[in-house]
């Protein structure tokens, strides 16, 4: 494969984060007059026309020594990441939010989105790992760039928060590559199929660590003590793109690590994926609904909400470890429609607290009358984020228990269904 070939798998990803340095160039040629705007929404149109670009040509198969691959699933995410990223750069750009439009704020937006753009290709353990902090690193800085008492508050939370699950997630791939001997996903799945004698033990507490590690980025309880306070602390468009973009990051490694790397739904593991996944799917969505009756600030409200979410797509994690079926498109499926409800009512919040000043339930008493097109629009997303029939997030939960229904296991069918 040539030099051409290589970039061209990473095509989408290169576009954003060579963006992000031209949106920093272009400030510095011209302090404060450059078209930074611009400069970005060019580049997430690039990066989208390579995607479709790659769709087209039928492009597929691995890149830079077999460290990321190009298939459907990496498509999907690329799709659903831009998209994200888009409507966050132009709610930005109106001005509808305590973080400024600056520079600095469009390039780390774009390296947070090109960096997750490669999670979603990456099949190496390093490779997931470095992408995975470029991705954190990026994101600590957008929750703290307000420069105000709360955002910096919520940038230094995520960041202590962050460094615990990336040491978690690292110990947990030593061991896997310690008892594999190779960080390549492709691999680690050979060793784990040959049920190699005496290892099967620290093959679980490996996977366990990783689980706990990217639980971190899925916000799934009990890894969630973070989200309430970087959520209410964050701009609200940092915190829509982090309630959204972070979480199907997390979820796209969980599933390609699962996929790839376990071996799938016929090895050993797979048993302890399903129940750890569904215990962690219970708990969740318990805690999730429960503290969420109890909070008088919206945004504490969604934090909450996403985290009972998230508890929703492990119940398709769960149900891929035990049967493998329809748990895949299960998840992507709720995802794409979580995605655009959530963003939905992220952005209805930022237009009133610009217009009222506050984030408290109580002052969106009346909002039908003082904006009914928001008031409508909102409860649309709510409505949807509840599951309420016939949204599309009615669709969402109702494909993801049905996976659930098709494992066959009793036990973790009740349990989803009690939570």
């Amino acid at each position: 494969m040539n030099w051409f070939d290589q970039i061209h798998h990473i095509g989408p990803a290169f576009a954003l984060l060579l963006g992000a340095g031209v949106v920093m160039g272009a400030d510095l040629v011209r302090p404060g007059r450059a078209p930074v705007l611009t400069l970005t929404l060019i580049s997430l149109l690039v990066g989208f026309a390579w995607a479709i670009w790659q769709v087209l040509a039928g492009t597929s198969g691995p890149a830079i020594s077999g460290a990321v691959v190009v298939d459907e699933f990496a498509l999907f995410f690329t799709f659903l990441l831009i998209g994200v990223t888009a409507a966050v750069v132009i709610v930005t750009a109106e001005g509808l939010s305590r973080a400024e439009p600056r520079p600095e704020f469009f390039a780390l937006l774009l390296t947070a989105a090109g960096s997750m753009v490669l999670l979603a290709q990456a099949q190496d353990l390093i490779a997931i790992f470095v992408f995975l902090e470029t991705t954190s690193v990026s994101q600590f800085v957008l929750a703290g760039v307000a420069r105000d008492d709360r955002s910096s508050e919520a940038g230094l939370k995520y960041l202590l928060a962050g460094a615990v699950a990336a040491a978690v997630l690292l110990y947990g791939f030593a061991f896997l590559f310690g008892l594999s001997g190779t960080t390549s996903l492709d691999g680690i799945a050979t060793f784990v199929s040959s049920n190699a004698g005496g290892t099967e033990l620290a093959l679980v507490f490996g996977f366990v660590l990783v689980a706990a590690g990217l639980g971190f980025k899925m916000s799934i309880a009990p890894f969630q003590a973070w989200v309430p306070d970087v959520y209410e602390g964050a701009p609200t468009t940092v915190t829509s793109f982090l309630s959204v973009a972070s979480k199907a990051a997390g979820f796209a490694v969980a599933l390609r690590i699962f996929y790839v790397g376990l071996g799938g739904a016929d090895t050993f593991i797979a048993e302890h994926w399903a129940a750890l996944f569904a215990v962690l799917a219970g708990a969740s969505m318990t805690f999730g609904n429960a503290a969420a009756i109890l909070q008088t600030n919206v945004k504490r409200l969604l934090a909450y909400s996403s985290i009972a979410q998230a508890g929703n797509v492990a119940v398709g994690l769960a149900a891929v470890a035990a049967s493998g079926a329809a748990g895949p498109s299960a998840v992507l499926f709720f995802l794409a429609t979580y995605a655009a409800t959530n963003l939905g009512a992220f952005f209805c919040v930022i237009v009133v607290s610009e217009r009222i000043g506050s984030e408290r339930l109580a002052d969106y008493a009346g909002l039908i009358r003082r904006s009914p097109a928001v008031a409508v629009v909102l409860l649309l997303c709510l409505l949807s984020l509840t599951g309420i029939p016939p949204t599309a997030g009615f669709l969402a939960k109702l494909y993801v228990f049905n996976s659930a229904v098709q494992t066959g296991v009793d036990w973790m069918v009740i349990l989803v269904a009690v939570a």
